[in-house]
């Protein structure tokens, strides 16, 4: 793993480190690996399908044409009587 050193942090934010970390139980440099890992690999949970698409849309190059296929259809819906 690698190594690594930052100078010239502003007090208040080293402060403001040490705070944070002494509230999750963990060493500054802990918490420092934590903020970027949280900042970095942000979870993947909570993406909608629509927004799945999309991303995938944009990946495979879909034309503008196509990406419109994942817009949300806002035409409010009709109650349907089966009965």
């Amino acid at each position: 793993m690698a190594t690594m050193t930052i100078r010239n942090l502003p007090d208040d934010i080293y402060r403001a480190l040490r705070v944070r970390a002494a509230i999750n139980e963990r060493s500054a440099e802990a918490e420092v690996r934590a903020i970027l890992d949280s900042v970095l690999n942000p979870p993947q949970e909570g993406h909608s399908l629509v927004e799945a698409l999309r991303e995938f849309g944009q990946l495979a190059q879909f034309t503008p044409e196509e990406m419109k296929l994942f817009e949300r259809d806002k035409t409010p819906s009709r109650d349907v009587n089966f009965g």
